[in-house]
């Protein structure tokens, strides 16, 4: 009778999975789906009673489409009007077909915005998106390099050229915005009348005429042979150098300086741009096009010397285009072998035969796009069995609590009878997975990457199921954490989906021709390394080394990518404007910083510092007072006063914030929709919404559970601050987390967890926003570089809005929140203070952080955003609008937390209170109070040991930093 109350009560209480993703649901009709279904769900359900169309093209004009904003102003479109899309236009297009049947959509725009950001639109059927994918349809910008000759640094080495965007029109299609189809999306059109809708979502475009036709049938290799059977093959060797296509689909697909002879060209002391790609050149849908020109009409063959060493034993796909079409099918999704050395690989067949491509004679554009659609049902399967896995995770935990007894004896299977059924199936389909993978990869299927991750996944989901009564106990292994089951599911699907492969040059050539040897001989090897080992003890490149006394030395902890970039900038604008020289250098680690000081040996300035290093040196009387200089208090107006806060002691500034993090709400928009769900504003809203959401099998993240053992001050602080507490007493000689606003503060972030029952560990919020099961939730800079880059899938989908905060008496709402970033100081012991402050002032200026900012997105794409703590080139950031208006407004709240000896006491102690409230149960106050004087004792230590107590007396005041402080130095005299 009690285990039939215990399966009652959890059937009662864990809600049947909602269809949260497009990959998770089987059911494209489900009344209970929250999106629509994936594309390939809704065209395998089409194929069963629809084909393609035949032999059709309708295309219509600007002038016939309904609702559309018409312009005069063409930029040399062939039509006298063309339509504008932007800020959420749409044009509607009544289109006529004969027959029932699958077609696709092509048009004709042209790029109206600047920037980085493409064009995008969404296209609805009779008013209704067929499926998800359709909700976001890219309009790629076309780039190339600026200069056609690379320019060099002052150390000799080929700088990356500045990328422009192409001003012309182009002709884009329908396509899923991840690039996994491999062929544009077919839309089902019934016999007669059919309403478009092309909605703008993102940038602005023109829009010139839109086409609905037939899917091209691409004719396979026997039978474009035919048709090219009577050709000639001429006797021609011609040779390309990948480093210099002629166009981009993307800025950031970028030359590469490989240190190897086999590569041409090649310097032994300089870093020359060589080869193309890598990992730059790896995600779905990167396209590079080259012009190739051939003497003579005939059949030629390709040939790409290439290399792949990021993905061992795991070939990589290309689908490969001569004047924007396919010629033949193999040549769509065309294998490139896996090597780990330079090889020459002639496009051929399964039998080892070259294949021979028709030019005319001429010029031809030669595409190459990186190609993930042959391992997209393998990611498709993945992303459901990821989602499964963790809704089963969900049910156990709502069955035993966030603290599983480890001496019960569960019998989970009475209250989830399933559950082996469950894993049964996800081991059957894993093996599948397999085969499939065995046909794509060829023989490397099993010492890939891919196929070793597959094998050790379905040997954990075997133990598991062997002894199902443990799950409880062993969720670590199964749905949280960084071992489980499901981090190895989200692990894998990223390196499925990556593509990456590094060319050197092509050829164009016959079937006689005597390619050059791909690998130089062991001898030549020998003799350029050598050279290289010599010139080493020379060069002068990023290292920290000693520079001369008219330079100012520089250490960054940041890659070279960034150091090399500044280093450029530097040059071409400070160096030139004040003839004063800078040396940038990479800095390993921050503990060099004091070790360097201790010695002597340390630089002028260091940029990228973490907020909290400053201060560590300033207390120990290493670092500059930023506060002696005259124009300081004009520099720190483009700052936020809260950020200066672990930068102080007693009144005195030691570093200026360079980046700055934020903590903003991130969100679903076409889950909440669905559900009716507002986006919350304060924490009241948050607990309102719980419910609904947990109903749903959905809910909340804080960022505490992303942090498994210690809660740190990022995470903790702002809950004391917006309930009107503070960290310190007003002397800092003691800690003041045990009065009653405090507390109160403390007692509503356990409660989140014991009452509220939020997640207590999320591995990785990212991958819960991005598959649904978490559809709101608060998060930072990090999550909201991976949403914008590496989930094209719900680009339209998803938006922020400021941290939930407490409500206040006037009305306002209190939404501090933590924004540590890295910091700029300089030295106490440089020589060269005033110069060190002018470089300071030019790096944090707003035209220098804002061209940085653009410079590093264009060169190296768009997960290379900076975040930088100017507001003021913040603002002129290449980010949506929108999102710098949400971000702007959250920083108006941020409030860093100070530093002060014994602080990290206080950090621990707050997560233990966390701890012993949450885990053990503790009562909220007696935990605070019991934190309290640990604190208090430690505090007291510190100031002892840095002179501001002695036997327990205070001789020297401690001033606690305060934001009213900072804002007094902002005003300008007429505020004051």
């Amino acid at each position: 009778m009690k285990s039939l109350m215990v399966v009652m009560m959890i059937a009662s209480i864990v809600p049947t999975p909602s269809v949260l993703s497009v990959a998770a649901t089987n059911d494209s009709s489900s009344e209970n789906a929250i999106m629509e279904p994936a594309y390939g769900q809704v065209l395998a359900s089409w194929k069963k009673s629809v084909k393609d169309a035949e032999l059709y093209t309708n295309e219509m004009m600007p002038s016939s489409f309904e609702k559309a904003t018409l312009t005069g102003d063409t930029h040399g479109y062939a039509e006298r009007e063309v339509a504008t899309l932007a800020g959420g236009d749409s044009v509607t297009i009544d289109v006529t077909v004969p027959e029932d049947g699958l077609y696709t959509i092509g048009f004709d725009y042209y790029k109206l915005n600047d920037g980085l950001i493409n064009p995008e639109l969404s296209i609805a059927v009779a008013g209704k998106f067929p499926f998800y994918e359709s909700r976001r349809i890219i309009a790629p910008t076309i780039w190339k390099n600026k200069t056609a000759k690379f320019e060099t640094n002052k150390y000799g080495n080929e700088l990356i050229p500045e990328q422009v965007a192409v001003a012309k029109w182009q002709t884009g299609m329908a396509e899923d915005p991840n690039y996994l189809e491999g062929e544009p999306l077919r839309y089902f059109l019934k016999k007669g009348r059919n309403e478009l809708t092309l909605t703008n979502t993102a940038g602005a475009m023109l829009l010139g005429n839109v086409r609905v036709e037939s899917p091209i049938q691409t004719p396979d290799y026997a039978d474009y042979r035919e048709q090219h059977k009577d050709a000639e093959s001429p006797r021609e060797l011609l040779t390309y150098e990948a480093e210099k296509p002629k166009t981009k689909n993307n800025s950031y697909t970028r030359p590469v300086a490989k240190k190897d002879i086999s590569v041409e060209p090649y310097d032994t002391k300089r870093l020359l741009l060589n080869t193309l790609g890598g990992d730059s050149w790896q995600s779905s849908g990167q396209s590079v096009t080259y012009s190739v020109k051939v003497p003579e009409s005939g059949r030629y063959q390709l040939s790409f010397k290439v290399l792949q060493e990021d993905k061992p034993n795991s070939p990589v796909f290309r689908t490969v285009k001569v004047d924007g079409a396919v010629p033949f099918a193999e040549l769509a999704h065309y294998r490139f072998d896996p090597v780990a050395k330079w090889e020459n690989q002639t496009l051929s067949g399964k039998d080892g035969k070259p294949f021979e491509v028709y030019l005319e004679a001429g010029k031809h554009d030669l595409t190459l796009v990186a190609d993930a659609s042959p391992v997209a049902p393998i990611i498709l399967d993945l992303k459901a069995m990821m989602l499964e896995v963790g809704d089963l995770g969900l049910s156990v935990k709502k069955l035993t609590g966030n603290q599983p007894d480890a001496a019960r004896d569960w019998k989970l299977e009475e209250y989830l009878p399933n559950v082996t059924k469950q894993f049964d199936g996800w081991i059957a389909t894993l093996k599948a997975d397999q085969k499939a993978l065995a046909e794509v990869y060829g023989e490397s299927a099993k010492r890939s990457t891919e196929g070793v991750s597959l094998a050790l996944i379905m040997d954990k989901l075997k133990k598991l199921k062997a002894e199902p009564d443990k799950i409880p106990t062993r969720l670590s292994e199964l749905s949280e954490g960084s071992s489980s089951v499901t981090q190895a599911l989200g692990d894998l699907q990223s390196t499925l989906e990556k593509q990456p492969l590094l060319m050197d040059r092509f050829y164009v050539h016959d079937g006689k021709a005597d390619l050059p040897n791909a690998r130089a001989s062991f001898l030549k090897k020998f003799g350029s390394k050598s050279k290289e080992f010599f010139a080493s003890f020379t060069q002068d490149t990023y290292s920290t080394t000693d520079v001369d006394a008219d330079t100012i030395e520089v250490w960054v902890s940041r890659s070279q990518q960034y150091v090399e970039l500044m280093q450029n900038m530097a040059d071409s604008t400070f160096t030139k404007k004040t003839g004063k020289k800078v040396k940038f250098s990479v800095m390993p680690n921050e503990q060099k910083l004091i070790l360097a000081n201790s010695g002597n040996q340390q630089p002028d300035v260091a940029l990228g510092v973490s907020v909290g290093t400053p201060y560590e040196l300033a207390i120990r009387g290493a670092a500059t007072d930023l506060t002696q200089f005259t124009d300081f208090k004009e520099v720190i107006r483009n700052f936020s006063p809260g950020a200066f806060m672990p930068m102080m002691v007693d009144n005195k500034v030691y570093a200026l914030p360079e980046t700055q993090d934020f903590y903003v709400q991130f969100y679903r928009k076409d889950i909440l929709n669905k559900l009716k769900i507002p986006v919350p504003d304060t924490w009241n809203d948050v607990t309102g919404i719980l419910p609904e959401l947990q109903r749903n099998g959905l809910s909340y993240f804080v960022p505490l559970s992303g942090s498994a053992g210690s809660k740190p001050f990022m995470f903790t602080a702002p809950f004391i601050y917006q309930f009107g507490g503070d960290l310190y007493a007003k002397d800092g000689m003691s800690a003041a987390i045990d009065s009653e606003e405090s507390v109160a503060g403390l007692k509503f972030m356990t409660d989140l967890y014991s009452l509220y029952s939020v997640p207590l560990q999320v591995p990785n919020f990212y991958h819960s926003f991005r598959y649904g099961t978490l559809p709101v939730g608060i998060s930072n800079f990090e999550t909201y570089v991976k949403l914008m880059s590496a989930a094209p899938e719900i680009a339209n989908s998803w938006d922020i809005a400021v941290h939930p905060g407490v409500p206040q008496q006037d009305g306002s709402v209190s939404r501090w929140a933590t924004g540590s970033g890295q910091s700029a100081m300089i030295f106490d012991k440089s020589k060269k203070q005033d110069e060190s402050w002018e470089l300071l002032k030019w790096w944090m200026s707003t035209k220098t952080q804002s061209d940085f900012a653009t410079n590093l997105q264009t060169i190296y794409g768009p997960e290379y955003m900076w975040n930088t703590a100017n507001l003021e080139a913040f603002k002129e950031l290449p980010w949506p609008e929108k999102h710098k208006e949400v971000i702007l407004e959250q920083w108006k709240y941020l409030k860093e937390v100070p530093k002060t000896p014994g602080s990290y006491m206080l950090e621990r102690e707050i997560s233990n209170v966390w701890t012993d409230t949450v885990f053990y149960g503790a009562n909220i106050r007696a935990a605070v109070d019991s934190s309290s004087i640990i604190v208090d004792r430690e505090i007291r230590r510190k100031m002892e040991e840095f002179g501001y107590m002695k036997d327990g007396k205070v001789v020297k005041p401690y001033i606690v930093p305060q934001m009213e402080t900072v804002e007094d130095w902002m005003k300008t005299d007429e505020k004051k």
